[in-house]
Formats: C-alpha cells, structure tokens, sequence
C-alpha cells in the first residue's frame, strides 16, 4: 500500500517506516515520527533496536516532557583547578565509555513537541551541533525524536522552525496488517525477554474487526479508547485469566478500562463464543475434524490464532527431538480442517501467519493434503497481498 499524505507531512504504516528510519540511521540523518497517542511509535523503534539490524544496539529514551533543561545540557560547576565555571556531563545521555560498548546507540527525543521551549532549545542544539555545552554526542550515536500531533488534543508547544527544519517528518498510521504481524511474533524487548504472543483472542476479535484496533478520537470526551498499546495491555491481562476468580462482569471492567465500555462489550460476547471452540490440540491430533457450520467468524479468527501458536510450540519441540514425522502429520491434519471448515478469507489469514510469519514447514511431497491446499490458496498466501 502506498504511502499518504497529511498536511506536509509523509504518512506511512510501520513497515514502510522502519525502511526509512533504518537508511537515516545509516546516515545519521535524524528523524522525527509523529503519530497519535499509543499507536506505536516508542515500539517501533525498540523493536529496530533489538532487531540486530544496527548490529549490538542499546536505546537511551529520554521523555522530554518530563525532564528540565540540565537533564540535557548538564549542571554548572566551579572548576578548582581552572578556576573557571564549567559543565558537568549530562547523566541521561551516552558518554564516550558506554559508547565503546556498542556498534549502535539510539538516542529516543520522546514527547519531544511536550517539551517546554527551555528543554527544547537545550534539545535543538543536540540535534543540530550533535553536542550542548561541553558534552559532545559520540559518533555511534543516532537522533530520532517523536510527538503527538498538535491536533490530538495534547500537551504541546510548536517547535521553532530552524529545528523542524533539521528533521525529516513522517507521520505513522495504524494499519491491521502490520500490527498482526508484530502481534502474532511479538519481538525481544529491552530486558531481553521474549514477550508471548498477543491473545488469540484479541488478535481473533480485531481479525474479524480490523476497525476496532485504532478508535482515538481528538474530539471524544471518553477516556477509554482503542490504540494498539491498549490492546497490548488487554491480552497481558488476559494471560492466566482463567486460573483466577474473575467473573464476566470483572472480565468486561478489565476491558473497558483499556479500550472502553462498547468495545469490551463486544469483545467480551466474542470471548464468549471463541470459548465453546474446540480445543487446538484436538485438531492438531486430528481428534477434531470439523465444527458446527453456524458457528461465528470471530471465534473462528480465535481458533486459527491459537492453532498457529500450537503448531510453532510443536515445531520446535519436534526439531528438538528430532520427531519431524510428527510435526508432518499435525500439519496435515491442519490444513485438512482449515479447508473443510474456514472461509477462503480466514484460511488466507492463518496461512500467512502459519507460512509467512512463522515459517512452518509444509512440504508437497510429506504432507498429502499440500497440494489441494497451495491449488486452492497458495498464490493468494504466498503473493504477499494486502489485508
């Protein structure tokens, strides 16, 4: 999908905007991402830094809406031995000796149009001098800053001219393509943990209602809205949920806490019905072959996620005991159910999160259902076609 245009302002979805932010890193070209609040941009940039594509990476993210103007340029001093005021270096930023330690650090100008014009004068000379007063930028270093749009309604002050100048400007647009991805393959954070996956039942019910991943409106007065963040904070609740004592009705006040009262009504009805779906495993093993024809497309999106989370817990389990026999049979049992129970556009999403995401083998010559399968879906799957 092409990218669009806002205002002035290049509008492109995350894909298309880690291409660009990857080359001005190369060149040490800063950037700034403007973007709506919780769509995604301070993910973003994580997930760059833990991609290993800017070889061993870190990430200094300084919130520039909460910081003063010597958290950047330093505290003042009297010198002794010179006799003469000087500046001690900021503890906030990359010194020299930490730089030494990585090919790649990130320095993340967050909140930066929040920022109050003395942090944002400090700030301008960091990214135009690449140095205030004394401190000086280590060569390593790359500058990209992010903000609100004025008009979501925020915090904010305009930025002086000279310093928007110095930037080049994108706007990040939520799209349900990419978000899928990221949710379905969540990357390493910052600690270095692997996050699980989104909730099959989030990624189920956002599948089926692609509208409902982004709701911020600038003019509503509800607090609670829908952003991929507050989806993200939804399916970290919903992890071991069923092991404590919530009730319905505590489910949907979780919910709406996060994505507001409408939303988790319909959410929680879909958790409803994703609930009286058959167990994944029972259709891996082939002890399931088939559900009711009047069931509910939403449940349905649910029931592929969770497929595709089983079958990549089963792939790695089995490379490690060397049972690949096993892995070809579930995967045949598979995609026998997926033929004769979803419909063409849901086959079209679990198989390119089960081929192209998460890379799962499937093999023409092993697996005897591949072939009517890739007759029927295999362009469609593999053709990398837009949601």
């Amino acid at each position: 999908m092409p990218a669009t245009m806002i205002e002035d302002r290049r509008t492109v979805n995350t894909v298309q905007l880690k291409k660009q932010v990857l080359r001005a890193f190369k060149l040490k070209r800063p950037l700034f991402i403007w973007g709506g609040p919780g769509i995604g941009k301070s993910n973003l940039i994580e997930q760059i830094v833990n991609s290993g594509d800017l070889g061993k990476a870190c990430m200094f993210d300084m919130r520039l809406g909460l910081v003063e103007p010597t958290d950047i340029r330093g505290v003042p001093y009297y010198n002794k031995e010179s006799g003469k005021m000087d500046w001690a270096d900021p503890v906030d930023l990359p010194s020299e000796e930490v730089a030494k330690q990585y090919d790649t650090i990130v320095l993340f100008l967050d909140e930066f149009n929040q920022a109050v014009p003395a942090v944002q004068a400090a700030s301008y000379q960091l990214v135009l001098n690449r140095r205030v007063g004394q401190y000086k930028l280590p060569d390593n270093v790359v500058v990209i800053a992010a903000g609100n749009r004025e008009t979501d309604k925020g915090v904010s002050y305009r930025m002086p001219k000279p310093l928007e100048n110095r930037f080049g400007h994108f706007e990040l647009k939520c799209e349900f393509g990419p978000w899928l991805d990221w949710a379905v393959n969540r990357p390493i954070d910052n600690s270095g943990n692997q996050p699980v996956a989104i909730h099959p039942d989030v990624v189920g019910y956002l599948t089926c209602h692609k509208q409902d991943l982004y709701t911020f409106d600038p003019a509503s007065s509800s607090r609670g809205f829908a952003t991929p963040r507050t989806w993200e904070f939804v399916s970290d609740n919903l992890e071991g949920i069923e092991d404590t004592d919530f009730t319905d009705n505590d489910i949907i006040d979780m919910v709406s806490a996060y994505v507001g009262e409408g939303l988790a009504l319909k959410f929680n009805t879909h958790m409803k019905m994703s609930a009286k779906m058959p167990n994944p495993t029972d259709i891996i093993s082939g002890k399931v072959t088939e559900v009711a024809k009047d069931t509910d497309v939403s449940a349905k999106y649910s029931l592929s996620t969770s497929i595709a989370y089983e079958l990549k817990e089963l792939l790695e389990t089995t490379e490690k005991e060397g049972k690949e026999e096993t892995f070809t049979k579930a995967m045949d049992n598979v995609l026998a159910f997926m033929m004769k129970n979803f419909e063409t556009e849901l086959v079209l999403a679990s198989g390119r999160v089960m081929l192209n995401t998460y890379k799962l083998p499937v093999h023409p010559k092993k697996n005897k259902n591949a072939p009517e399968f890739f007759k029927r879906y295999g362009k469609l799957i593999l053709g990398n076609e837009d949601e």
